[in-house]
């Protein structure tokens, strides 16, 4: 189906490529094929004078779009004594939040959307029921009535020192006086926990809604409510996901295991961006084996963090065990002509043009292959600075060939 898809590609281009040389030999007739030839390099001038050199081929910007031509600059990438690993991109449990509520209640805002990044403390939605009404209430009453209870201890105690009540007395009025000490403080601590501020309740205000907030700072993952729902207490209503914290988590199998350590390098990409090559560090390496597949995680650092880079998308790596830096381009670039291999190479004359490029087919020798990517050695005389044909390259070649066979007739 690849090789179908190809041909198709390349009968579109070469339709493209040679609908405008048709226009001009058709107001060249009456001439016969070899002075047709001449009189063409002639008049064309300096065209013409590309379109005969060996080795070059040129189209204009309109037929590169049209064929999904694409280049990039020669770069160097890790490549060969390599452990090659997949696994995805994890989270630390302390680094995902999953939110719900200490009481239960209806919904009666949602502040937030998936996706929104929020900062630890943030009012997510907020709760409201009467039963929260009545906490604050009982808080209020038991609060009024320690006051009482502490000024009859404090007077019973004066009494009992000087030996004018009895011990009784004095007890009892010390237990109900601890005893609502406690239930108030019970009451503040829930009343902090579901966000309300006790000192103001105490002075007589009532809150009539809950404040559901976020323990960490991240990106809303999931919103499982809607406004009216009721949730019951410790029911899941967010997830919070800190995805600046996330990690590469591998899985290295049993036969690479003494080859690995903390420190090593691995250089992955994602299925989002294959073409985008990035950097993470060993730092942990697990002690227990999964059973299917046999297997070790391994958490590794990235060097940098990036907004598009999610939880749960799956990795391909290798682990480098000795680095050796070479020059490379993806196995697409590459022509093979039996034995030889051609990389096409923008002629950055042509770059100065409008609306025409000009790309020159050079000779490479290629060394080891990985990750889709070739190493490749240019030519002594071709500087590092190129522009390497990445995307059609093989559209180009035909393009060639086909130019040839015409100038030979």
């Amino acid at each position: 189906m690849k090789n179908k898809a190809i041909a198709v590609t390349i009968f579109l281009a070469l339709t493209l490529v040679f609908a405008s040389c048709n226009e001009k030999t058709k107001g060249e007739s009456g001439h016969n094929e070899e002075e047709n030839g001449k009189t063409e390099t002639k008049e064309s001038g300096e065209e013409g004078k590309h379109e005969g050199e060996e080795g070059v081929v040129e189209i204009t910007a309109q037929q590169a779009e049209t064929i999904g031509l694409e280049m990039k600059p020669l770069e160097e990438r890790s490549l060969g004594n390599t452990i090659k690993v997949t696994g995805q991109l994890e989270l630390f449990p302390q680094d995902r939040a999953n939110i719900s509520p200490f009481v239960g209640g209806n919904v009666r805002s949602i502040n937030v959307i998936e996706g929104d990044k929020v900062k630890k403390g943030q009012i997510l939605a907020y709760l409201e029921h009467p039963d929260i009404i009545s906490m604050q209430q009982e808080f209020q009453e038991k609060n009024d009535e320690l006051v009482f209870l502490k000024q009859d201890f404090e007077r019973k105690k004066t009494l009992y020192d000087k030996g004018v009540s009895s011990g009784k007395e004095f007890q009892m009025a010390q237990s109900k006086f601890r005893a609502t000490t406690s239930g108030v403080n019970a009451l503040k601590s829930k009343l902090r926990l579901l966000g309300f501020n006790p000192t103001k309740i105490a002075e007589g205000q009532i809150y009539s809604s809950v404040p559901i907030t976020t323990p960490i700072n991240g990106y809303v993952e999931d919103v499982i409510v809607s406004l009216g729902d009721y949730v019951a207490p410790q029911t899941k209503i967010f997830t919070i996901s800190d995805n600046s914290k996330l990690h590469v988590d591998i899985k290295v199998y049993e036969k690479d295991i003494s080859k690995v350590k903390k420190g090593q390098q691995i250089f992955f990409s994602v299925a989002s961006k294959p073409d985008e090559l990035l950097k993470a560090k060993i730092y942990s390496i697990g002690k227990t084996f999964e059973t299917d597949p046999k297997a070790l995680h391994v958490h590794a650092d990235m060097d940098i963090k990036k907004d598009d880079l999610l939880p749960g998308m799956y990795v391909e790596g290798r682990i480098v065990q000795g680095e050796k830096l070479a020059f490379a381009v993806p196995e697409e670039a590459i022509i093979k002509e039996g034995e030889l291999s051609f990389i096409f190479i923008l002629d950055e004359d042509s770059a100065k043009e409008k609306n025409k490029m000009k790309f020159k087919k050079i000779p490479v020798t290629v060394g080891v292959t990985d990750l889709g990517f070739v190493e490749v050695n240019l030519p002594a005389d071709v500087p590092k600075t190129v522009k390497v044909v990445t995307k059609g390259a093989y559209i180009l070649s035909s393009e060639m060939i086909k130019g040839e066979l015409g100038h030979d007739d």
